[in-house]
């Protein structure tokens, strides 16, 4: 890994999801060997850090987010031993690895969560354990209203070892609070036994070798001591989201484990966030995190706030949020973690693309708009290749409990079987779950996307294009694909010019229909960068001014009839600097009015062009 602490702004960031990258075993799963059987590809990429989602001991109820033993591997992923081995092979390539940290809250097979039901009360201040409130029929309900992220009540009774539940002095029943699945506890950060704990479970990674943490639904720590009801109207997850206290814990947990080394990079993943906040979160001078996730980008096709809804994205409130956080968290020092794609969210493909008609197209674009972004891009395994939402026909095809969950309550609320799945088919995390394409082959064919010789845990996703009939694997990739070459384009134009990992953002084309536009700036050695980004995110041709410096020399002459632009001659040195289609600048309708500071450009379907003008500033 890099060693300067701003290093994390000129590098790529891969995320790998080791159930399904490859199987070295050739079983259903995929395992830390065959991770490290990949290395050479993933070091192909140009990549810096490479980030792993859990692969700690689990009884695996939400996919190894329910952690229960930080210092244990999955048996089923590999050993402590492979995991070593592992850190050093990415280090032999110059890359440093991130692991996941899931500070947040325990399966209730951990060791912590036993001792506290086998009556050990030192390990109940672990938890949040509240008594139900017995009604005046006698009923008893949960201590508070708040509903669970996976559905229903975020509370489950309390038991022993035997399965009694526990009382408090008066008689009334205990519960545990979980804000995720019912095996997944909620830690009680009050405790200083439990902040000590994880402060232990960061720094023997980081004596391992790793030196990147991605910590996990970060900015819900911060619960009060006393839990309350959410009242009518409000949303239970503002109680208990980014309050004030998260900055205090996350600053305590910055010098307590990997503040003390100064070679670490470390993301929050923010749920339900705000610019304030992830500004206060990621600015250097508080000394909290390193860059922060938020997701309210991916929320533009939710009807209503409502995920497990589908309607078409609104593409002015998508570019509008990209903007503001990007003007947002410039202005107050902080910085983005970029992504479309991670092993929470189906495919940014099938959502803001056109995988029909336009999947490379749209695969670039995309790529496009993050990558060129201020902030750090994260590339998700499978992005780079194109790789698409599978396409199940029961929900039996499911393995994620939030989609079984979502399925469920789709179908109390009316909807009948068919349009239950069409929703949940739209919207599942098992669209990104499903294994790494290595080779492509046809639908129905476990074995043919090389992910190893059995059939994987989850069915794959087509492996082959609807138009082109290109496959959509590694392999066809490496072989003649367009979509690889310009992720490792994108990868190495990033540590090439500080303009892309440090310069200035500002909007551009703000009110354009089709277009998400914008500007990049850096001054360094007297000389000043500027980078147009301009990006179709439609099937359709539109056309966008352009201001005529962008141009190459060679076009406005072209324009002018060789006559001249009015362009001094040496402030003529823009260029492309990167298209997804081949032949950049392909349609230009002219130059605007009698003074030539405009240039009308048609971007084709799903187009991204990016134009770079380089100019010394004069010395005065």
């Amino acid at each position: 890994m890099p060693h300067s602490p701003a290093s994390f702004r000129n590098t790529v960031i891969y995320q790998i999801y080791p159930k399904s990258f490859y199987s070295a075993h050739g079983r259903p799963t995929g395992d830390i060997r065959g991770i490290i059987e990949k290395v050479p590809y993933v070091a192909s990429l140009g990549v810096g850090i490479v980030w792993f989602n859990p692969f700690f001991a689990s009884p695996q109820h939400d996919n190894g987010y329910d952690i229960s033993d930080y210092y244990a591997i999955n048996p089923e992923l590999g050993t402590m031993e492979d995991v070593e081995e592992m850190i050093a092979a990415f280090g032999e390539h110059g890359i440093g690895v991130m692991f996941d940290m899931v500070l947040n809250h325990v399966s209730t097979e951990h060791e912590w969560f036993r001792r506290a039901q086998a009556g050990e009360r030192e390990y109940w201040d672990y938890f949040y354990l509240c008594p139900g409130r017995v009604q005046p029929d006698g009923t008893v309900v949960p201590p508070t209203n708040w509903e669970s992220k996976f559905g229903g009540s975020a509370w489950e009774p309390f038991t022993d070892t035997a399965g009694e539940v526990y009382r408090d002095k008066s008689g009334a029943p205990l519960y545990y609070l979980h804000l995720y699945d019912v095996t997944q506890a909620d830690l009680n950060w009050y405790n200083p036994a439990v902040r000590e704990e994880l402060y232990k479970v960061v720094n023997f990674w980081y004596d391992k070798g790793v030196h990147g943490f991605r910590f996990d639904v970060i900015n819900v720590i911060g619960k009060s001591e006393e839990l309350e009801d959410a009242p009518a109207g409000v949303i239970d997850k503002t109680l208990y989201t980014d309050t004030p206290i998260v900055h205090t814990r996350l600053r305590e947990l910055n010098r307590a484990s990997f503040g003390r080394y100064g070679d670490t990079v470390t993301v929050g993943e923010m749920s339900s966030t705000s610019i304030e906040n992830c500004v206060g979160y990621s600015n250097p001078e508080n000394r909290e995190l390193d860059m922060v996730f938020s997701f309210h980008h991916l929320k533009v096709d939710y009807e209503d706030g409502e995920k497990w809804s589908k309607v078409p994205f609104r593409f002015a409130e998508l570019k509008g949020l990209l903007n503001d956080w990007a003007l947002g968290m410039q202005a107050g020092g902080g910085w983005n973690a970029l992504f479309w794609n991670n092993h929470d969210q189906p495919r940014a493909l099938n959502r803001f693309g056109d995988v029909q008609r336009y999947r490379a197209e749209s695969a670039t674009m995309l790529a496009t708009v993050i990558h060129l972004l201020r902030g750090t891009p994260y590339i998700y395994q499978g992005e780079e290749i194109g790789m698409i939402d599978p396409v199940y026909s029961s929900i039996d095809d499911y393995v994620d409990v939030e989609a079984h969950n979502a399925f469920k309550t789709l179908r109390a609320r009316g909807l009948s079987e068919g349009e239950a799945l069409e929703v949940v088919r739209a919207k599942a995390r098992d669209n990104s779950r499903v294994p790494m394409q290595w080779e492509s082959g046809s639908g129905g064919d476990y074995g043919t996307v090389g992910f190893g010789t059995a059939a994987p845990w989850l069915a794959p996703a087509p492996s082959v294009d609807a138009a082109t009939g290109a496959g959509i694997s590694v392999a066809d990739e490496e072989r003649d694909g367009v979509i690889l070459p310009y992720y490792r384009e994108l990868i190495r134009l990033r540590g090439q010019y500080p303009v892309i990992s440090e310069g200035s953002y500002a909007p551009y084309a703000l009110d354009h229909e089709r277009v998400f536009g914008y500007l990049r700036e850096h001054i360094v050695k007297g000389t000043r960068t500027r980078l147009l980004v301009l990006n179709n995110f439609f099937g359709d041709e539109t056309a966008v001014r352009v201001p005529a410096e962008f141009m190459p020399g060679e076009v406005l002459d072209a324009l002018t009839d060789g006559e001249g632009s009015r362009v001094p001659a040496d402030a003529r040195s823009a260029r492309v600097l990167l298209c997804n289609y081949k032949n950049p600048l392909g349609q230009i309708s002219g130059i605007s009015g009698p003074d030539p500071h405009e240039v009308e450009v048609t971007l084709r379907p799903y187009e991204s062009l990016a134009l770079i003008v380089e100019k010394p500033i004069a010395s005065s």
